[in-house]
């Protein structure tokens, strides 16, 4: 699925339920909202009409005055009003009143008058100096037929002697609430259809983006000449201008100097140790010592020959996500392999050579590689050790890794040095010469090490230098 439609989707889910749980509330306070404000109406009306009958009740001429009659009139009026559009054409307020027995003496209905309402909460609790309301259903079948009563006290000096009730139906309010609630649910769903829209247009964008980018890549790969899109700030820029910055390393001079120089790097130790056995072979030896130099001079004349193969492969070391091949190589013979091909090399400077690794101790991964690295090792101890200094190979098993050493004899690294050592094109000047190296021996030993899960360390140790390698 496109990432364009998968975006979408999400947004359009977040959107929808967003939506859905923000109506669903609001509606939901829609109802309670319009009886609680037409409560607090019934509340000032009730006390109004408990001002205005108090004087008629506390005289007893509630029925002999007109009151009767303008209730029934009250009752009785067609307004014929329109209140935000909607028609009002009847009064839907019932008052009647009752004594301080809670008998009703008044209804504007006429249909109470005589009974005893004293256990209504709108009486009971009014008569008992407290706030009176209650909500009843004219019909216990019918939910909508719920009709509400607030009660105000008739008071005279102080002391409760009546209550007037004011009631409404909840169903003269339906109309404005059922308009509310539809208004409502229209915009609802107009902000969530236009939050979808503008979700569409966004995913198409970024779509859109995502192809020219590709579509450049692509172009990139394929050898064409194509034009970086451009973008107008923001994560994309960024992200074109790292892809064109990568492009241009990858076609540019400064990556293939740099593998030039890996390359030359790589060569330099084979032929170093054939140099040396040629210029041992000059002079007189006895003929199994002459044969051995030959002998040496055969395989490093092969092994250039791989280093020129396999050294093009290498360049994508860092990049790698894994080995080619893992194999289990004896530690013991690789290095004295190694010690081998640089004989000429220690003889020749009479160094110091201590090897304990026991034969069994084996490594798990890429031959090759392994021996390049450690094979950089030995040439980088080899640089730093003093004429009759001292080698020190040592190695060990440590649970399901082997901890390889290489102690050199020699002064110690300066301190800024240590962290730096294997960054790329840092090196140290050499004793002999004073001249640096390409710094990418080092560096590239990091890599590989890494590659099979390893960690590697440099430190300063009681006369010299030691290398500490740990591999599976």
């Amino acid at each position: 699925m496109p990432l364009g439609i998968r975006f979408f989707l999400v947004y359009a889910l977040f959107i929808g339920l967003t939506g859905y749980f923000v109506l669903n509330t609001v509606m939901q306070e829609i109802r309670p909202g319009v009886r609680q404000s037409t409560e607090e109406t019934l509340v000032d009306t009730a006390n109004l009409m408990a001002e205005i009958l108090r004087d008629d009740f506390k005289a007893g001429t509630l029925n002999q005055n007109r009151w009767p009659q303008l209730l029934k009139a009250y009752g009785e009026r067609q307004p014929a009003a329109k209140i935000w559009g909607l028609p009002k054409n009847q009064v839907n307020h019932r008052i009647y009143v009752t004594d301080a027995k809670g008998i009703v003496v008044l209804d504007s209905s006429g249909v109470a008058v005589g009974q005893d309402y004293s256990r209504w909460n709108d009486v009971y609790l009014t008569l008992r100096g407290e706030y009176g309301a209650r909500s009843t259903r004219s019909d216990p079948n019918d939910p909508g037929s719920s009709v509400m009563h607030v009660g105000a006290p008739i008071r005279d000096n102080g002391q409760i002697i009546g209550v007037v009730t004011v009631a409404k139906p909840n169903s003269s309010l339906q109309p404005y609430v059922d308009r509310t609630e539809r208004r409502l649910l229209a915009y609802g769903a107009g902000l969530i259809g236009l939050g979808l829209l503008f979700g569409a247009l966004l995913s198409w964008w970024l779509s859109r983006a995502l192809r020219r980018l590709t579509a450049y890549a692509q172009g990139v790969s394929a050898g064409r000449r194509v034009e970086v899109p451009h973008y107008r700030g923001g994560e994309l820029e960024q992200l074109a201008t790292a892809v064109e910055q990568m492009r241009t390393q990858l076609e540019g001079k400064a990556y293939v100097e740099r593998y030039v120089h890996t390359l030359t790097h790589e060569l330099k130790s084979p032929l170093a140790a054939i140099r040396g056995a040629a210029e041992l072979l000059q002079g007189e030896m006895p003929p199994i010592q002459r044969q051995r130099f030959v002998g040496n001079i055969d395989s490093e004349s092969a092994r250039m020959q791989q280093l020129i193969e396999r050294l093009l492969n290498l360049a994508q070391v860092e990049q790698r996500q894994g080995l080619e091949e893992r194999v289990d190589v004896p530690l013991g013979t690789l290095v004295r392999e190694l010690l081998s091909a640089q004989a000429a090399r220690i003889e020749s400077r009479q160094l110091q050579v201590e090897q304990s690794i026991a034969a069994d101790l084996m490594l798990s991964g890429e031959p090759f590689l392994l021996r390049q690295a450690l094979g950089n090792l030995l040439e980088n101890a080899l640089d730093f050790t003093p004429a009759k200094g001292v080698l020190r190979l040592g190695a060990r098993r440590i649970d399901e890794q082997v901890e390889f050493k290489l102690f050199n004899q020699a002064e110690a690294i300066p301190d800024y040095a240590l962290p730096r050592l294997s960054e790329r094109f840092y090196s140290l000047p050499r004793p002999d010469s004073g001249r640096k190296s390409t710094g990418l021996g080092l560096n590239f030993v990091e890599e590989v090490v890494k590659l099979h899960g390893g960690t590697l360390s440099i430190r300063n140790v009681d006369g010299g230098v030691e290398v500490i390698v740990h591999l599976p």
